[in-house]
């Protein structure tokens, strides 16, 4: 499993960033880049880490696609944090989820026993919650694991623009660099791209049904009950995903997390907007 690196790479202040369903970790660049900055002048520094989830960008895909399931990835990750920590003593860490990575958020939070070097100490949760939407489930399942091919890197992100509508209103040129690490030159196609994720991703998600949906609902808010770290919750405004009556629920129950919604963003938030990266960043170095 391959991770993106950011800040002061000895900081016992770590902070594990991951990405959503068919995204990859250099999703979080600006985030990064302003966290480093910020916490520059603080002692210690920070370190920032953001990995490819397996399947995904820059790290291995999976013999058995069976193996693209949340509660994996969270062992994946329980393995990334221990050998961050055999690297460099990890005495304060925190966890940013978007969508996907929210959930592995809650099983790394929430579940008894996990074995961390220390306890998540701030938890954001970026347009996600224990009830998922299966109106929004559907909709990601209709593009999910088509990667197609493109002649061009702006072809390939006008694409993506499309069906990433709910991500919200970016410049040409943010979108462009939430694009490029998407992509890699596709095999026996002179020239091509193709999006850079395993589209056998797509066969355990593809198998989900709004009952067993609906049945996992309850794993959910016990794991997310189960919370003890400080939350913030991101929600956009016109997300299908997280509804507005989860997301209440969520501040009342649990770690009653802190919701932030941001109007003109559906699902999800990129966390490259000024406002998003600085509630985030706000949260983390308060």
């Amino acid at each position: 499993m391959a991770y993106w690196q950011w800040g002061t790479p000895d900081s016992s202040h770590v902070v594990v960033c991951v990405h959503g369903l068919s995204r990859q970790g250099r999703d979080f660049d600006v985030l990064a880049r302003t966290l480093a900055a910020r916490a520059a002048d603080h002692s210690g520094g920070i370190r920032i880490v953001c990995p490819d989830v397996a399947g995904r960008g820059e790290s291995d895909w999976l013999k058995d696609p069976m193996g693209y399931q949340v509660p994996a990835y969270a062992a994946d990750m329980l393995a990334l944090i221990s050998q961050l920590h055999h690297q460099a003593s990890i005495s304060r860490l925190d966890w940013v989820g978007t969508s996907m990575g929210g959930l592995i958020g809650m099983v790394v939070c929430g579940a008894p026993g996990m074995p961390l070097p220390v306890p998540v100490r701030k938890l954001v949760l970026n347009d996600v919650g224990p009830a998922l939407q299966w109106a929004a489930i559907s909709r990601i399942g209709e593009y999910l694991g088509k990667a197609g091919q493109f002649p061009t890197v702006e072809e390939a992100a006008a694409a993506m623009r499309v069906i990433s509508s709910g991500f919200g209103p970016h410049t040409d040129e943010e979108w462009l660099a939430l694009s490029r690490p998407m992509l890699r030159p596709a095999e026996a196609a002179d020239g091509m791209l193709r999006l850079h994720y395993d589209p056998d991703i797509a066969l355990v998600f593809k198998q989900a049904t709004e009952a067993s949906t609906a049945q996992g609902e309850a794993q959910l808010w016990e794991l997310y009950d189960n919370i003890s770290a400080l939350t913030l919750l991101l929600r956009g405004a016109q997300s299908d995903l997280l509804s507005p009556q989860t997301a209440a629920a969520m501040t009342r129950r649990g770690p009653r997390a802190k919701l932030v919604e941001l109007e003109g963003v559906g699902h999800a938030p990129t966390l490259v907007a000024g406002d998003q990266v600085n509630a985030v960043a706000d949260f983390l170095l308060d």
